[in-house]
């Protein structure tokens, strides 16, 4: 058996420099990983929380912040926690767990400049933008179209930034990397 010496992968080759990387592309994998961990950590405390009595959790943390006990909101919310048992704690803990994949897998791909992270951000990214409008028409908020049009400059800019490199490659392809023809 031989074993090569040259190493499998050249990374180096395949990964773009930092300061090469567009702007735009790397604040977007920044907020997609952002996301991700915060997503992982509330599927994390849901699945932690599945079977434990939610009330007295919440009157726990309330204690030790020391919010009024006669705080309205905070009445509200714990009579809002006596609807939810075990199985939606779950269902949360999975969709979240979901999510955070997906935007982690984003965010490391982008980071990375691969043109599938680019597509699969702009597939994810319009695919709720349907969703959104019909919320803003629903329960319009200022909060609300601001990030609907967030996510519309997002999809805006990986679309432009995909047609800019597929013509950078084309060129590159015809004339090679230095712009002579081959």
């Amino acid at each position: 058996m031989r074993v090569s010496s040259r190493p499998r992968y050249n990374l180096s080759a395949q990964m773009t420099p930092l300061s090469k990387c567009p702007r735009g592309l790397i604040l977007i994998a920044i907020f997609k990983l952002l996301k991700g961990i915060l997503l992982l950590s509330v599927g994390i405390a849901a699945h932690m929380l599945a079977n434990k009595d939610l009330v007295m959790q919440a009157q726990h943390w309330a204690d030790l912040f020391r919010v009024d006990p006669h705080n309205h909101y905070l009445n509200v919310f714990l009579e809002k926690l006596t609807t939810v048992d075990a199985h939606k704690l779950r269902a949360l803990s999975l969709g979240t767990f979901i999510y955070s994949a997906l935007f982690l897998t984003e965010g490391v791909g982008l980071f990375l400049r691969r043109r599938w992270a680019e597509f699969l951000t702009i597939v994810s990214t319009a695919g709720l933008i349907p969703f959104e409008i019909y919320v803003l028409y629903r329960q319009p908020t200022w909060s609300r179209g601001f990030l609907l049009v967030v996510n519309i400059a997002v999809v805006a800019y990986l679309i432009r930034e995909l047609r800019r490199l597929t013509e950078i490659k084309r060129t590159e392809t015809a004339f090679g990397p230095e712009g002579s023809q081959k």
